[in-house]
């Protein structure tokens, strides 16, 4: 996809809920079932624990594991499994209405703004990744920007068309852009590790 082709189509969306719904999912489901393996013993070693940087055990053992008094995970399942279910139910010819629209905006929102703080967190508080986490972060971000982007583009929103005329237009190389930012904080904030390796 160019920079220059328009967003994509309310079926493409359908599409993007339904499978990126799933694999952030399954990512939560796994990181739901290390963590109770880990409480059962807490010797245990996640699968997705490999070396000091790429360590969810670092991860689930801190504080912003569980933000709101219960592991992040549970909310994963919940969230994904209604972004799964909005994208089976679209491409069986469901037609949401526009608060249905807005609605699923508001929730991706507080999931990219979650997914960032826990970004944050990984980075300069935790000093570690989850390669699990990191799964749900790649599937929430496009989810969120192409939810705000139907919504623009369909008039959902009161900002209307003519922001959506240019964000539609450069909708790919702004998500990629946004990735590559990601992949530059992890890169300088491990550096030192990852220069060992080299």
């Amino acid at each position: 996809m160019t920079g220059a082709e328009p967003a994509p189509s309310t079926r493409g969306l359908s599409w993007l809920y339904l499978i990126g719904g799933a694999i952030g999912l399954v990512a939560s489901a796994a990181l739901t079932i290390e963590k109770i393996a880990k409480l059962g013993n807490p010797d245990y070693i996640p699968s997705c624990s490999f070396n000091p940087v790429l360590s969810c055990g670092s991860v689930m053992d801190s504080r912003q594991a569980a933000a709101f008094g219960f592991p992040n995970p549970l909310i994963g399942i919940a969230a994904f499994a209604v972004v799964v279910t909005v994208g089976v139910a679209s491409l069986s010819g469901f037609q949401p209405p526009r608060w249905f629209r807005i609605g699923m905006l508001v929730g991706s929102t507080f999931g990219v703004v979650f997914v960032h703080w826990l970004v944050y967190a990984s980075l300069y508080d935790i000093g570690a990744l989850c390669p699990y986490c990191m799964v749900v972060w790649a599937v929430t971000i496009p989810i969120f920007w192409y939810t705000t982007l139907h919504n623009l583009t369909h008039g959902h929103l009161s900002a209307g068309r003519p922001i959506a005329t240019g964000l539609a237009r450069f909708h790919s190389l702004l998500l990629v852009l946004w990735f590559l930012v990601i992949v530059v904080l992890i890169l300088i904030r491990f550096w030192n590790y990852w220069s060992t390796l080299l």
